[in-house]
């Protein structure tokens, strides 16, 4: 097979890049070339860095750029479904990002990046069907999450940070072998529907009082269930520490 086979793939060009720029309902600024066939991430797209929303979602990219900090206006960005590998540290420039959709790839615990704890703004973080069996401990600084994806992969604990991220509400952790210690508090306690009042209340102080884990299994959410970020859940899909 020819050297280099393999990256080939759909060319943008910047003409092509700022056709698909088009402005949301709420005004923001989307660049969106999802499912196109892209093998190499466009470099004229560097040119384009003042769009709010970047959708590169569905194609077959295999690396980001280091250059992918340099979108510093940047709140939303999708890349789910490519064959992303790592993610390079840049991406702890883009501190304005909201939503993070980084789901089903080939990401392994060593391609994520420790500066995704400098996202301070994150509020949905998507890491969904990938290879993953930890998490950069320095996501513990990201107390405005309040989704976390980590559905289909790999891990047999969670990270003991995942506890005390006061603002999560929504865990999605189906299809992991979790196992779970039976000492004393330093478990992830699971949310069941049999959870007794007492469990409950332990649950809750863990979280410093804040009331984070009452129950929501009545509420459908969109989001976090498949790659696809507009997605819908079914009920019960939300659980804290759900066991597969």
């Amino acid at each position: 097979m020819p050297k280099g086979k393999a990256a080939k793939g759909k060319k943008v060009t910047l003409k092509m890049a700022k056709k698909a720029v088009w402005v949301t309902p709420d005004g923001r600024r989307r660049l969106s070339l999802s499912n196109m066939g892209i093998a190499t991430f466009p470099k004229c797209l560097l040119k384009l860095t003042d769009v709010d929303e970047l959708d590169l979602s569905r194609n077959l990219i295999q690396k980001l750029p280091d250059d992918i900090g340099n979108f510093l206006s940047l709140s939303w960005l999708d890349l789910h479904s490519n064959k992303l590998e790592a993610v390079p540290e840049s991406i702890g420039k883009l501190v304005g990002l909201t939503h993070l959709n980084l789901s089903n790839n080939r990401l392994t615990s060593g391609g994520l990046p420790s500066a995704l704890g400098s996202l301070a703004r994150l509020k949905s973080l998507n890491l969904g069907m990938n290879r993953l069996a930890a998490l950069p401990p320095t996501m513990v600084a990201l107390t405005g999450l309040q989704e976390l994806g980590l559905f289909d992969n790999l891990f047999i604990k969670l990270p003991e940070f995942v506890n005390v991220l006061s603002s999560l509400t929504k865990l999605n952790t189906k299809r992991n072998p979790l196992s779970y210690a039976q000492g004393d508090g330093g478990e992830m306690a699971e949310l069941e529907e049999d959870m007794c009042k007492e469990e409950r209340e332990r649950q809750k102080r863990m979280m410093r009082g804040e009331g984070v884990f009452e129950e929501k299994r009545k509420r459908n959410y969109s989001g976090l269930i498949t790659p696809n970020s507009v997605a819908k859940t079914n009920q019960d899909v939300w659980r804290i520490g759900q066991k597969h």
